[in-house]
């Protein structure tokens, strides 16, 4: 768990650089887009949390660090096109869909363990929609958005989706085939329930011994490495 909240605070940080930094200059835009970045995925993590607490009682780190890539993904596509208003509504818009398309995801058999469908297919996707929707051409000087009387972006917006969604589509199932002819893209069941570490690197990273944990480098014995932490009562490594 603090490893993922670590890792959604590191992407929280640098997606400023992602976005305000596409502009290339310290200017009007990169400020716009910075603004945009900070309050779309801060709008997003209220609603999903509105979200999960009315799903299960509970509002959950992996859920708030989760609403947060959403946030981001969804607002880069617009960062620099639409208001910050507009970006809090946005990012508002873009929790439920991928919310929802996490819960289905669940109770399937689909192997995406890090929801990148539901974070980056849904989130991208609507954000990239709704840029269509919310874009002002007084502030970014290039097109007004179907809110401002320009519909017409709307329908830009989706025809560039659908040619993303075909290409990498199609790319990544030819890319797959030729892979894996070479190296098998997944790794046996047996492999997994040994751990990967050990069968694809031939490395613990974390190993128990003598009732905790320690963290192994490079082929370290048990006990060798210093830190060791008590391990819970029931777990599984």
């Amino acid at each position: 768990m603090p490893f993922v909240l670590l890792g959604a605070g590191l992407l929280r940080f640098g997606w400023f650089g992602f976005n305000a930094g596409s502009a290339l200059a310290a200017s009007p835009i990169a400020g716009l887009a910075f603004m945009t970045t900070m309050l779309a995925p801060a709008a997003t993590l209220v609603v999903w949390t509105f979200l999960d607490v009315m799903r299960s009682g509970k509002a959950t780190a992996v859920g708030a660090a989760t609403a947060i890539v959403v946030g981001l993904v969804a607002i880069t596509p617009a960062a620099g096109f639409i208001s910050p208003m507009s970006a809090i509504l946005l990012g508002a818009i873009a929790a439920v869909p991928s919310y929802l398309t996490l819960q289905v995801r669940a109770k399937t058999s689909l192997d995406d363990s890090l929801d990148v469908l539901a974070a980056h297919g849904v989130g991208g996707t609507v954000g990239a929609l709704l840029t269509g929707v919310f874009a002002e051409k007084a502030l970014n000087g290039v097109a007004d958005g179907a809110l401002y009387g320009n519909p017409r972006q709307l329908l830009i917006q989706g025809a560039a989706v659908m040619a993303a969604l075909v290409y990498s589509g199609v790319m990544s199932f030819v890319l797959l085939k030729l892979i894996n002819l070479v190296v098998p893209i997944r790794a046996a069941m047996t492999d997994e329930m040994e751990g990967l570490d050990v069968t694809q690197h031939g490395e613990d990273a974390y190993i128990v011994a003598g009732g905790g944990v320690v963290a192994a480098t490079h082929g370290e014995k048990p006990g060798t490495t210093p830190g060791m932490v008590p391990a819970p009562a029931a777990s599984t490594y």
